[in-house]
Formats: C-alpha cells, sequence, structure tokens
C-alpha cells in the first residue's frame, strides 16, 4: 500500500472489505517505542450493530479497527472485516 499522510484521514469514512459502512475514522493509535501504528478508533454509525463486529471497543465506544485489517485507503478506508 502506498504511503498515506494522516492529515488526509481525517474524516474519511471507513468501509468493510463487503461494502458495509462502518463509522468515521476519529483517532489513530501508535506504539510510542517503536513508531508503528496499532488501530484506528472509528466512530461506528448508529444502524451498525457493534455485536456483529469482530472488533473491540474502547470506553467511549468507538471500534478499534488494528491496522493489519486496513485493505485500502482512497475514497474510504477500507478494512477486513
Amino acid at each position: 500500500m502506498a504511503d498515506v499522510l494522516a492529515e488526509n484521514l481525517s474524516g474519511k469514512a471507513v468501509m468493510g472489505t463487503d461494502g458495509a459502512e462502518l463509522g468515521m475514522l476519529y483517532n489513530i493509535t501508535m506504539d510510542l517505542k517503536s513508531g508503528s501504528l496499532s488501530d484506528l478508533l472509528v466512530d461506528p454509525h448508529e444502524e451498525i450493530s457493534t455485536r456483529d463486529l469482530s472488533f473491540e471497543q474502547d470506553s467511549a465506544g468507538r471500534l478499534r479497527v488494528p491496522v493489519s485489517r486496513v485493505q485500502a485507503v482512497k475514497d474510504y478506508i477500507v478494512v477486513q472485516r
């Protein structure tokens, strides 16, 4: 995957590989020691049942999507569900 600047990700919609819109990107977490990205924090859409998703949630109910599951970044951030 080509390099993408973090500022270009702000406010992007996140979609599953099945075409379902999961929500909007809220933030990105990283390991401060290694500098590697860890998770995308996604504000889920209200109509999405988070119980049906295989992602953990933080204390605010945001989805924690591992960066390793990102498939593509274009108009949407596409993640493997």
